[in-house]
C-alpha cells in the first residue's frame, strides 16, 4: 500500500487517523507504543511500517486526538561510534507538544537494559490551536525576566490552585504590577518540559529554573497543566495590555546529560546524530555547554527540529526568543560562525527573521565568548555592561572610561558590524548570579545550600557589602546599600541600549548570597511579595517613565561627538571637557546629549563625597531625582539628570 512521506514530524491528526513521523538515521526500526486513557497500561506496540531516508513513519487508522503514546528504537549497540540504542527505554517523541506528567529523575533512566515504561511521561496527540493573538514584534524597550513559579508561588493575590503556573501571570493584580513598571516585554525563563539534574534529588534539591529540557515543543505540565492553550492565553492577555512575551529557549543541550545520563528522547532515537561527538573519537561527547554534551545544531535534521519548535511557539503568540548559551547555535566542528546553518535558517525565514531574537553570546567551549559577534538582527546579553557598571560603582580603579562606553550604548562591541545600541541588552543582575540587592550586601558568594561546598557559581561577581557581610541592623550601612541600588538602577535606565530587569529586583529580591540558585525551588527563594519594598518599586517605575519621556536616552544611534553643536560631550563636574589623560582618575563624570527638541545632561558620582557641579550654560531643569535639590553639587554615590530646551 502507498506510504507517502508526511509533511510534518511527530504526530499529525487527520481524517483517516494519526500519522507518525520520527527521524533516526542510525536506528533500524522505530516502535510506536500505545497506552490506555489513563496512561498507565501499554496496550500495543507497533513498528512504524515505512522508512523514507532517515524518517520512519506510518498511519495509525482511526486514531484520535488525545491518544497517549511513546517510542522505542531498535539499533546496533555501538557506543564507540556514538550509537546508543536500547529498546527497553521508552522515549518521548521530540516533536510531542503535550505530555501527561512531569519528568522525574531516576537512576534506571541511565541503566542499560532496564525498562523505563513506569518512569517516562506519555506523549499526548493534540490538535492545532486557533490563533488567539498576534505576536507583538515591536522592538523591546524594557525587558522583565521572570521565572513563573518563583514569581507567583507567594503572591497573595494569586489563588492557591494556580500558583506556580502560567495562568497565575494573567491575574489582574500580577499584570497590573508589570504594567505599572512600564515593561514592554516579559521574558519567561524556560517553560518547556525539563527534568532535574541527576545530582539534585539525592541532595533534596530540585531544578528551579528549567534550563534542563527534555523536549523543545511541550510545555512543562507543572507550569501549564492545560498545555499549549495556557501559553496562548497568556500571550493574548498580555498582548491586550501592550506587552509581548519572549521565551527563553535552551537549544544547546538536553536533560540526557553526559554518557552516564538518561536515555529518554534524542539519545535513544539516535545519539550519534542529535549530539556532537569528537571527530577523533566518535564515542566521546563534545561538552561546550558544561552539561555533559552539546546539541548538533549544524546538522540538517537538528536545524529542522529547532526551526519547527520556534514556529510552534510563534503560532501561540510568542513575540520572540532569548537563546541560552547562544554560541552553540553557531558551532560546528570547525568552530563558531555567523553563517552557521541555524543562523542561516532563522534569518531567511520570513516570520522568524522578524521576531525578537536575543542571544546569550557565550558558552564554555573553545572561543566561546562571542559578545558582539552575532548576526543582525540578533540582540545580545551584554555581559561587559554588567561587569563594567558593577566595577565602576564598586569603585574599582580606572573604570570611568569603560562606564562611559556602556552608558553610551557599547559602540565598541556593535558599531563595527553596523548594529545600533538596541543590539545591547543591558543588565546589572539576571537570573544567574547575585540578585541586584545581594550585589551590595555580599562581597562573596554563599552557595552552601546547593550542597557543593560553596564550590559552584561564579567566584568573581564584582560585588561589595558596604561594610558588613549579609543582613544588618546598622542604619548607616542600610542607607548606603539603598543609595547604591538607586545609583545602579539609575545607570541602567539612563543608558542607551535595551534595559533588562529580573523580576523582584525592583523590590529587594534576595537569594541570601547564593549566586547560583538554579536548584533552590523552595519558599526561601521564591519572591517574597509580603516583604516587597514598594517604595523602591515605585522608584523603578519612575525611571521607566523618565526613559520613555525622553527619547534621547534610548536613541537608536551611537554618539559621535561631532556636529555643530556636537551630539554629545563628556564633561567633568566643573563643566569642562574630559581630556584623554584624565579618564583614568575620574570618580565623577557627565554626559551632555544634544537633540533636536531638547538637551540632556547625565551626571554620575561614585565618590563617597559630594562633587561640586557646574552645569554647562543656562536654562537647565532638574528631572531626576525629582525630589532632590542638586543645585551646585552632585551628592555622593548618586546619579542625576537635567533637561535644557
Amino acid at each position: 500500500m502507498p506510504c507517502p512521506l508526511p509533511a510534518r514530524m511527530g504526530a499529525t491528526p487527520g481524517e483517516d487517523g494519526i500519522t507518525f513521523a520520527v527521524l533516526s538515521r542510525n536506528g533500524e526500526s522505530v516502535d510506536l507504543c500505545l497506552f490506555d486513557e489513563s496512561g498507565e497500561c501499554e496496550i500495543a506496540r507497533l513498528a512504524l511500517p515505512c522508512r523514507t531516508g532517515d524518517i520512519h513513519h506510518g498511519l495509525l487508522p482511526d486514531a484520535k486526538i488525545g491518544l497517549r503514546y511513546g517510542l522505542r528504537v531498535e539499533g546496533q549497540w555501538q557506543p564507540e561510534q556514538g550509537h546508543r540504542f536500547d529498546a527497553t527505554k521508552l522515549l518521548i517523541d521530540p516533536y510531542a507538544t503535550l505530555i501527561d506528567r512531569p519528568f522525574r529523575w531516576d537512576p534506571r533512566l541511565a541503566q542499560r537494559g532496564v525498562d523505563t515504561v513506569d518512569l517516562v511521561p506519555r506523549c499526548i496527540v493534540s490538535g492545532a490551536l486557533p490563533p488567539l493573538a498576534m505576536a507583538r514584534d515591536t522592538a523591546p524597550s524594557f525587558i522583565y525576566e521572570l521565572a513563573v513559579k518563583s514569581f507567583t508561588m507567594r503572591h497573595p493575590a494569586v489563588p492557591d490552585r494556580i500558583r506556580g503556573t502560567l495562568a497565575a501571570l494573567t491575574e489582574p493584580t500580577v499584570l497590573d504590577h508589570i504594567r505599572k513598571l512600564g515593561v514592554s516585554h516579559v521574558e519567561l525563563m524556560p517553560v518547556a518540559a525539563w527534568m532535574d539534574e541527576r545530582h539534585l534529588p539525592p541532595l533534596g534539591l530540585a531544578n528551579a529554573w528549567g534550563y534542563n529540557p527534555v523536549n523543545f515543543f511541550a510545555l512543562d505540565p507543572r507550569l501549564a497543566p492545560g498545555g499549549a492553550a495556557d501559553l496562548a492565553k497568556l500571550c493574548a492577555v498580555y498582548a491586550q495590555a501592550g506587552i509581548g512575551i519572549i521565551l527563553d529557549i535552551v537549544f544547546n543541550h538536553t536533560a540526557e546529560s553526559d554518557e552516564f545520563g538518561a536515555t529518554i528522547s534524542l539519545r535513544g532515537l539516535d545519539n550519534a546524530l542529535y549530539y556532537r561527538h569528537a571527530t577523533d573519537d566518535p564515542g566521546r561527547l563534545i561538552n561546550d555547554t558544561g552539561c555533559g554534551h552539546t546539541l548538533a545544531l549544524d546538522r540538517a535534521p537538528v536545524v529542522r527540529m529547532a526551526m519547527d519548535a520556534l514556529r510552534h511557539w510563534r503560532s501561540l503568540g510568542v513575540s520572540g526568543f532569548r537563546f541560552d548559551l547562544g554560541t552553540v547555535m553557531g558551532r560546528s566542528d570547525s568552530g563558531y560562525s555567523q553563517d552557521a546553518p541555524l543562523f542561516a535558517a532563522i534569518l531567511q525565514d520570513p516570520d522568524l527573521s522578524q521576531a525578537i531574537l536575543i542571544a546569550e553570546p557565550w558558552d564554555i567551549g573553545p572561543g566561546g565568548y562571542r559578545l558582539g559577534e552575532f548576526p543582525s538582527p540578533f540582540a545580545e546579553w551584554n555581559g561587559r555592561y554588567r561587569d563594567d557598571v558593577r566595577r565602576f560603582w564598586r569603585s574599582d580603579g580606572g573604570m570611568a572610561g569603560a562606564l562611559a562606553t556602556r552608558l553610551a550604548g557599547s559602540a565598541d562591541l556593535f558599531a563595527g558590524r553596523h548594529r545600533g545600541p538596541q543590539a545591547s541588552i543591558n543588565f546589572i543582575a539576571a537570573h544567574d548570579g547575585f540578585t541586584l540587592t545581594d550585589l551590595v550586601v555580599y562581597a562573596g558568594k554563599h552557595n552552601e545550600a546547593n550542597g557543593e561546598g560553596n564550590r559552584d557559581g561564579d567566584n568573581e561577581s564584582h560585588s561589595w557589602n558596604n561594610g558588613a557581610e549579609g543582613p544588618t541592623d546598622d542604619p548607616a550601612i542600610t542607607q548606603a546599600r539603598r543609595r547604591d541600588l538607586r545609583a545602579l538602577l539609575s545607570t541602567l535606565f539612563l543608558s542607551r541600549g535595551t534595559p533588562m530587569l529580573t523580576a523582584g529586583d525592583e523590590f529587594g529580591r534576595t537569594q541570601h548570597g547564593n549566586n547560583n540558585a538554579y536548584c533552590q525551588d523552595n519558599e526561601a527563594f521564591w519572591l517574597d511579595w509580603a516583604g516587597a519594598d514598594n517604595e523602591f518599586a515605585a522608584f523603578v517605575a519612575e525611571l521607566s517613565v523618565l526613559r520613555r519621556a525622553h527619547p534621547l536616552l534610548s536613541a537608536e544611534t551611537f554618539l559621535t561627538g561631532t556636529g555643530n553643536p556636537p551630539d554629545a560631550r563628556w564633561l567633568k563636574p566643573d563643566g569642562t571637557a574630559i581630556l584623554d589623560h584624565e579618564w583614568g582618575g575620574l570618580d565623577a563624570l557627565c554626559l551632555e546629549l544634544k537633540g533636536d527638541e531638547e538637551s540632556l545632561l547625565i551626571a554620575l558620582n561614585r565618590s563617597r563625597e559630594a562633587a561640586p557641579l557646574t552645569l554647562p550654560g543656562d536654562g537647565w531643569e532638574q528631572l531626576f531625582p525629582a525630589a532632590a535639590d542638586l543645585t551646585g553639587a552632585l551628592p555622593a554615590r548618586a546619579v542625576g539628570l537635567w533637561r535644557q530646551g
